[in-house]
């Protein structure tokens, strides 16, 4: 409560403080009504869209995420094959060798280089049984990439299923409500251009600050229709003579009386 207090007494002092005695200030509630109903409006178009905007760029995030990861699992892919053909080769290499020692066999008669060549031979066969493990390996990797490809496929397909859908709607609400918006806002930029910026400034940032966006609120069965609370008479009196501006003593939004908001709600948007 002491925050909004503060709130209050800033708006109070700094923003609607004002001795210019030729203020039209009538004119300046009217204007400021008139901006507050507009806004009123334009939230209302952006709230049928509901949630379905964030929902659609969320998905299009996870899209791009499943599109980017099954990339990655073929790049993986793509290098276990290349290290299959790597251990192949090594396969070749060395059963060429193991031809050409054993040919050397066949020409030797002394033991110990028969031996020797032996031994060469041996390691070479387990050189062989190594690189043969390997790409089974490999074969084991493709095998579990493969499978994840089809796992995040299938995910991809749903999500894009998904996506096309909520994508679908939002342009058919969009589509519905963009043209007025656009008027709407053309409309507000207007009026805001006859307010003076002081209490222009003020307007924004009252609307920023409270969740329902009013910043103007017309004074109904004795409260602020902002934030609920009663409006002393004396209070009510001061709005109902336009002398200057007054502001919600709880909740510091703007107050007009109900020939404000009668002229003004008559008024085509």
């Amino acid at each position: 409560m002491a925050k909004k207090s503060v709130k209050k007494e800033e708006i109070t002092q700094v923003v609607f403080h004002n001795d210019e005695a030729d203020l039209a200030v009538e004119n300046l509630m009217k204007n400021l009504y008139r901006l507050q109903r507009i806004w009123s409006e334009i939230d209302k178009l952006r709230i049928t869209r509901g949630e379905l905007p964030e929902e659609v760029r969320n998905l299009e995030d996870e899209l791009e995420g499943l599109r980017t990861r099954i990339e990655n699992l073929k790049v993986d892919r793509q290098s276990q094959e290349a290290d299959i053909k790597g251990h192949q080769q090594e396969i070749l290499a060395f059963k060429d060798q193991i031809a050409k020692y054993t040919t050397q066999q066949q020409k030797i008669k002394n033991n110990r280089e028969y031996e020797s060549l032996a031994k060469e031979i041996e390691n070479k066969e387990l050189d062989i049984q190594l690189e043969e493990k390997r790409i089974r390996q490999a074969n084991h990797s493709i095998e579990a990439i493969d499978e994840n490809i089809e796992k995040y496929g299938n995910i991809l397909e749903e999500k894009t299923a998904e996506f096309d859908i909520k994508k679908a709607e939002l342009e058919d609400i969009i589509k519905d409500t963009a043209d007025k918006e656009e008027v709407l806002v053309k409309k507000a930029e207007q009026i805001a251009q006859t307010v003076e910026p002081r209490y222009l400034t003020a307007f924004e940032r009252i609307r920023k600050s409270e969740r329902n966006g009013v910043a103007v609120a017309a004074i109904e069965r004795d409260s602020c229709g902002g934030c609920f609370n009663s409006v002393p008479m004396q209070r009510q009196i001061e709005v109902k003579m336009h002398k200057r501006i007054i502001v919600c003593e709880y909740c510091g939004r703007i107050l007009v009386d109900d020939t404000i908001t009668d002229e003004i709600n008559q008024e085509e948007l």
